[in-house]
């Protein structure tokens, strides 16, 4: 029987391990930007087209590669990083397996541009599925060039699975966020498909998180730092109050490396404990600066799980620290980027010499009571000298006889209604019923074996996510057209979010249209929706539709009818008329399941007159 097992070719290899590397193009531009990081640049542009499935581009200003590095860059496990396994504990550079740029080689069609600083020419190489097309000598700007085109064009099943291009565009854009807060010092830009994202200058850590969520998130930053024999804590988190329904804006970074970590998360939660409303999560950017010989970073092939030492001396000094932070400086909003509003900085510090005792000035033959009248001239109302003619007439003095002039109020007897019997099947016309409203909260209605009580935020959520969800599917979404339109600015990765859904967002009835750089125009909400602000409604509706994503995995319809409804419904504590409890029990029994909550709970409860019975006869 001859041998079966053989080695297999460096094109095969090299597809089967860009699984791993690459599974989109966000993955990509992680690696190449990292790469770029790591050459020393302190300026590099990423260029897209077609949400990077169509090109790639890194240019950077780094220390550049001679034509025999260039060439070598693309082998497998070629790398400058390391020479030895024992270098793997001191790892300071974002890469050191020599696995990225074999990887995208192996799978789209590549072209690199570089020259180092003291060459006159650079060079410049073509590789389509890790097949060397051209190296020549060519002239270049110093620093490197690295264009993706055609991402996985060989192999077609994984480009398949890629999805839309707002998708991608959002994970692309997470990955370059993650980046920028790694290094501030470092000018980066992003442009898509001829349109500029992002321009971030060189700045500290604080101007960076403005430029890249906005300028109302210079309010909201508490800045948290530590420094102890373990490591180093810095960076910032967000106040309680501005605190968001999804985990988005949490950012870990050790040793400047973007790490995903529930252990240390927990601990930052734990911080903020009973400062956060249910289900929501503060912001955070930490950098845990740390010995690399006590951490492990060659766990995941994503470099995105690190394992620690001393975990549990982690957790206490990044909770005491950001518990700190928070009673320390949540007194006041910063007013710029450098200065932070602790106690210290509300002092003015004057110099020794120009403090003054304070002096005391007053007249010793001040009387208090030289100007007033002695008590037998003092007027007292019922001792007044009716001879006297110059008495004021009292005021209001027609006010006396209003009384006598009132009529009875009638006393309006109470009549008992007559009581309708109503089966537990079917509910009888809203004026045939009469409703209670339970602390504001749950209305309660009489029925033949008992009574029941309705949660009235759930009843209002189902009946509007079941009317919304039928007007995504006929599209007859009926819009409230403003008096004033709104602009409404959101964070790019909110903006694409927002372009994939636009269709379906129009379709429920608001009239929205792009309008510049991250920003749209509001001019109209759907019609059932009263009382909301349009930024608000829309950051809301992003919001429950990302926390809904990420925890049920719903369709895309069904999931934008189920966040809307939760934002739209009336909320617990509002008070209803008798009409309009009337109306929103008759819309409940109209919906295809009255009895489902969209948590899954339950909507209607019901209390048998047996029940009562035993419950008073115990």
């Amino acid at each position: 029987m001859p041998d079966i097992i053989q080695l297999l070719p460096d094109a095969v290899a090299n597809q089967i391990a860009a699984g791993e590397v690459v599974q989109r193009p966000a993955s990509a531009v992680k690696e190449l930007i990292e790469n770029a990081i790591d050459a020393g640049a302190d300026k590099i542009q990423l260029i897209l087209k077609d949400a990077g499935k169509s090109l790639i581009q890194v240019i950077d200003n780094g220390c550049g590669m001679s034509l025999t590095d260039a060439r070598m860059c693309f082998e497998r496990h070629a790398t400058s990083k390391i020479r030895k396994a024992e270098d793997l504990f001191a790892i300071r550079t974002m890469g050191f397996r020599g696995e990225a740029m074999a990887s995208i080689a192996a799978i789209a069609q590549v072209e690199l541009k570089t020259r180092r600083h003291e060459d006159e020419l650079g060079t410049c190489i073509i590789i389509e599925g890790s097949e060397v097309i051209s190296q020549e000598a060519c002239s270049a700007n110093f620093g490197t060039s690295l264009c993706i085109k055609n991402l996985f064009y060989n192999t077609p099943a994984r480009r398949n699975f890629l999805k839309s291009n707002p998708v991608e565009m959002r994970h692309i854009i997470d990955e370059f966020q993650r980046v920028a807060l790694a290094n501030p010092q470092v000018f980066l830009t992003l442009h898509h498909d001829g349109q500029e994202v992002y321009h971030l200058p060189a700045s500290a850590l604080k101007q960076r998180i403005v430029h890249l969520f906005g300028n109302n998130y210079n309010q909201r930053l508490v800045p948290v730092e530590e420094e102890t024999t373990i490591i180093n804590l810095r960076g910032f988190v967000g106040k309680p109050e501005f605190a968001r329904k999804t985990r988005g804006e949490q950012f870990f970074f050790v040793n400047n490396r973007f790490i995903k970590d529930a252990y240390l998360n927990h601990a930052v939660l734990t911080a903020f404990q009973e400062l956060l409303p249910d289900e929501t999560y503060p912001l955070y950017v930490l950098f845990i600066d740390i010995d690399p010989a006590k951490i492990d970073i060659n766990v995941h092939p994503t470099k995105t799980e690190i394992k620690y030492q001393d975990e549990k001396s982690i957790y206490a000094i990044i909770r005491s620290a950001v518990k700190r932070s928070l009673g320390k400086y949540n007194i006041t909003p910063t007013l710029d980027f450098d200065q932070e509003n602790s106690i210290g900085h509300l002092i003015t510090p004057k110099p020794f010499e120009e403090i003054v005792q304070p002096s005391i000035a007053f007249n010793p033959d001040f009387n208090p009571f030289a100007n007033e009248k002695k008590a037998s001239e003092r007027e007292i109302p019922f001792l007044r000298d009716t001879n006297n003619h110059h008495t004021a007439i009292p005021r209001n003095w027609d006010t006396l006889y209003e009384i006598s002039k009132k009529e009875d109020a009638l006393q309006h007897q109470m009549h008992e209604e007559k009581s309708i019997p109503v089966n537990e099947q079917e509910i009888t016309k809203s004026s045939e019923k009469q409703f209670f409203q339970v602390h504001n909260r749950f209305i309660l209605s009489q029925i033949k074996s008992g009574f029941m009580l309705i949660n009235q935020q759930a009843a209002h959520e189902r009946i509007l996510y079941e009317r919304f969800l039928q007007q995504l599917q006929n599209h007859s979404g009926v819009s409230q057209q403003s008096l004033f339109p709104q602009s409404v600015t959101l964070n790019s990765s909110d903006f694409e979010l927002l372009k994939e859904l636009l269709p379906d967002i129009r379709a429920l009835g608001f009239d929205i249209r792009e309008f510049g750089r991250n920003t749209v125009v509001v001019e109209g909400i759907p019609a059932d929706i009263r009382d909301a602000s349009e930024h608000q409604m829309l950051e809301q509706l992003l919001e429950g539709f990302k926390n809904n994503l990420s925890i049920l995995k719903l369709d895309k319809r069904d999931n934008l009818a189920r966040s809307l409804a939760r934002n739209a419904a009336l909320k617990a504590g509002v008070k209803l008329s008798m009409e309009e409890m009337n109306q929103l029990v008759d819309q409940l029994f109209a919906c295809q399941m009255p009895n489902l909550a969209l948590n899954g709970k339950p909507v209607i409860s019901t209390f048998t007159l047996t029940e009562l019975a035993e419950r008073f006869e115990k």
